[in-house]
């Protein structure tokens, strides 16, 4: 659905560099189901392209992280092939039970939203020791979401291996590699299709680190000498967020599938029709959002929130509630207050 839609704001409106920044990848077919053994020296491997190196969550406002990190993927009838790569000179990790705080260990992360709602998205992480932490979110954190750690990714199949010594101070170590099978129906809902040729998906990937110093011949999370609490982690992703939040869907990377074999058979990334749309509602709902908080209700009119739209723009509001919707005759797209995205006629 392409909307033909012309508005700004009624001072100076810039569009949000948040959706050009988003990073996108064709996952090819994979002509044979690689070994999870964590190694990635499958020969169907070597026709799947690599992400572009991680930077850091906030984009290039930030400095280049010192250590690099980059994926690849691959998918089939049956799942989701993931492969990472992760430089580092200190390996460490301690959690060895699943559904434990991984993050509270240097870990990889994998988030995926099928329906490009933003609701109803998973997370899967995973440390130096193999140990995986997956959950799935009703809803993002900042709408009240909750984590259902009891979901489990039925059926997966990850390995890790280390280039260097665990938890062994004092020596040089290169870095880790990370490898899953994650089943694609532990992905999907009932009435979901199935995984085609050009389907498209949200996801990103993260990268926590921490800095570390040695005491006691061992690995320790450096702390803030007055607070005494960890000093704030880094967080290196493949499609910068913007902002220091991972459980923002919407400022995600787009997953595009091909039943092509990759290598010499590409395909092209399709831009999705109605992507200028979705920005036009982040827009509002974001400004919606601030103008709750400072009058106690939202705004029913878009001149309230220093906006002029077309026609096409429709906005309904109460103190609680509000729902913006975009579109004509034909489908139509809508936000909530929650920033549930939604398709309708």
């Amino acid at each position: 659905m392409r909307t033909k839609l012309f508005w700004c704001l009624a001072s100076s409106f810039v569009l949000s560099l948040g959706a050009a920044a988003q990073r996108h990848y064709v996952c090819y077919s994979a002509t044979e189901k690689p070994v999870i053994d964590g190694s990635g020296s499958d020969p169907v491997w070597q026709r799947a392209p690599w992400t572009e190196d991680f930077g850091d969550i906030e984009g290039d406002i930030r400095p280049k992280p010192a250590l690099r990190t980059r994926a690849k993927m691959l998918w089939d009838s049956t799942y989701l092939y993931i492969y990472a790569e992760l430089q580092e000179t200190d390996l460490w990790g301690t959690l060895r039970q699943h559904d434990t705080i991984i993050y509270d260990d240097n870990d990889f992360e994998i988030f995926i939203n099928p329906d490009n709602t933003t609701h109803r998205y998973f997370e899967l992480e995973i440390n130096t020791l193999g140990t995986v932490m997956d959950l799935f979110m009703n809803k993002p954190y900042r709408n009240g979401g909750k984590a259902l750690m009891s979901w489990d990714a039925q059926g997966l199949v990850s390995a890790v291996t280390v280039r260097g010594t665990l938890n062994h101070p004092g020596d040089a170590d290169e870095g880790w590699s990370v490898e899953m099978a994650i089943p694609l129906k532990s992905l999907t809902f009932w009435g979901d299709g199935p995984v085609r040729d050009g389907t498209q998906w949200r996801i990103n990937f993260s990268r926590v680190e921490w800095d570390r110093d040695v005491r006691d011949g061992e690995y320790v999370v450096r702390t803030n000498p007055g607070t005494g609490r960890r000093l704030p982690e880094h967080n290196w992703v493949w499609s910068p967020q913007g902002i220091i939040d991972m459980h923002a869907p919407e400022k995600w990377g787009f997953l595009q599938f091909s039943a092509r074999g990759g290598g010499a058979d590409t395909a092209a990334f399709v831009d999705p029709a109605d992507m200028g749309t979705r920005e036009i509602l982040w827009t509002i709902y974001e400004k919606e959002q601030k103008y709750h908080q400072e009058h106690g209700r939202y705004a029913e009119m878009l001149r309230q929130l220093e906006l002029v739209g077309g026609d096409g723009i429709k906005l309904q509001a109460t103190d609680m509630q509000f729902t913006a919707t975009v579109g004509g005759s034909g489908e139509v797209l809508s936000i909530d207050q929650d920033g549930e995205v939604r398709r309708g006629r």
